[in-house]
């Protein structure tokens, strides 16, 4: 029996609508696809950051380019903590020694230097050496006992400052370990990693052009971006990567979102975490590192309550504190916020001890927003 072309077309037609009347299929918007993105609400917050300081202080020179480096410079160092942070969280963890290990890594690169004659970079790898294997034992104490990370890296978070007061006193008498910055400007390779600036031609040019302000004497008034900056986007860039094109990245949410899944799939738990651990530890020390070569010395005190702006800026950023959702992007416009509105606050005529004020305020709105997109996405709304 032939078939003619008109049923061929019926037919065609009731197969899409049948494919369009699918409750497994849903059609979703850009619009929509972008507003259950993690880090949707960051930007969205540091826009209105962006417009509210515009409308407060700008004309107070927030935003010209000493400026713009001063609250960028704020935000990278708390940007390259939150990128550990963020991926821990992610995984379902946390960690809570992240200030306190940002303080002994300092030390623990001053002392040698200083006291015990080593050379520079043998203090800096033995300070980032150090770190990481105290990550380590973080995370293994963590999949190995079961006990809550929160647990764990409190007591580290108390053990490391105090073993940082211990070296701090023990060899220098004080809380501070001076000259540990002409000591680094002598290596060339620390140098060049870790110390000041970098690109001064181009803002000599720039400053020449007259694009950019200049001092009396004509030198630029910003005379080269801090290396801070670079640090902070090379592991923005590496960690993003890692999370959104690798099979690692896959195993990161998986394991935060449901561990016995992750393991039945024959995911490696234990290492993933561990290998979190480490990271988030690396980059405390590179925190470390990078303040003690821009101030030039070592500081018991460094890095006190960093933690909680680390997992602060995360959650901003959109990732849960549950863990399987989050994003590198996110956190990095949650330190942004940060440090826009931590400098920022100087520029305009308001109590700066409103500070703390607003931060609480946006990790409760982030929070509710974070909890608001979940319910929505899980309901199919």
């Amino acid at each position: 029996m032939s078939v003619t072309t008109s049923q061929v077309a019926i037919t065609s037609k009731r197969e899409e609508r049948s494919a369009t009347l699918d409750e497994r299929v849903r059609h979703i918007s850009r619009w929509r696809g972008l507003f259950n993105r993690p880090e949707f609400g960051a930007i969205a917050g540091t826009a209105l950051v962006f417009v509210l300081f515009g409308i407060f202080a700008g004309d107070s020179g927030m935003f010209n380019l000493d400026g713009v480096m001063s609250w960028a410079q704020v935000a990278a160092y708390l940007g390259i903590i939150a990128v550990g942070a963020c991926m821990l969280m992610i995984a379902g963890e946390f960690d809570l020694s992240i200030g306190s290990m940002i303080g002994f890594a300092g030390m623990m690169m001053a002392v040698p230097a200083m006291f015990l004659g080593w050379p520079v970079w043998a203090s800096v790898l033995f300070a980032f050496a150090g770190c990481m294997a105290l990550g380590w034992l973080n995370g293994y104490l963590v999949v190995r006992t079961r006990l809550p990370s929160f647990i764990v890296t409190l007591a580290f978070m108390f053990i490391l400052r105090g073993l940082t007061l211990v070296l701090s006193t023990h060899f220098s008498n004080s809380t501070i370990v001076s000259g540990v910055g002409d000591k680094l400007g002598a290596d060339p390779v620390v140098r060049t990693l870790f110390q000041g600036s970098t690109f001064h031609q181009l803002f000599a040019w720039l400053a020449h052009a007259g694009l950019i302000g200049t001092l009396p004497n004509g030198e630029p008034v910003v005379n080269g971006m801090p290396k801070v900056l670079l640090w902070w986007l090379a592991m923005a860039c590496g960690a993003g990567f890692m999370l959104s094109r690798t099979r690692f990245g896959n195993w990161v949410f998986i394991v935060g979102g449901d561990n016995n899944t992750a393991k039945n799939a024959g995911i490696p738990v234990n290492r993933v975490k561990i290998s979190l651990f480490v990271f988030t530890a690396f980059c405390a020390c590179l925190f470390g590192v990078l303040q003690v070569a821009d101030v030039g010395s070592a500081a018991a005190d460094r890095g006190l309550q960093k933690e909680f702006e680390a997992i602060i800026a995360a959650v901003i950023g959109g990732t849960l504190l549950t863990g399987g959702y989050g994003s590198v992007l996110g956190a990095c416009f949650g330190a942004l916020i940060f440090g826009v509105v931590q400098v920022g606050i100087s520029f305009t005529s308001i109590d700066s001890d409103w500070y703390r004020v607003f931060l609480g305020t946006m990790l409760l709105l982030a929070v509710l927003f974070n909890h608001y997109i979940r319910s929505r996405a899980g309901t199919g709304k």
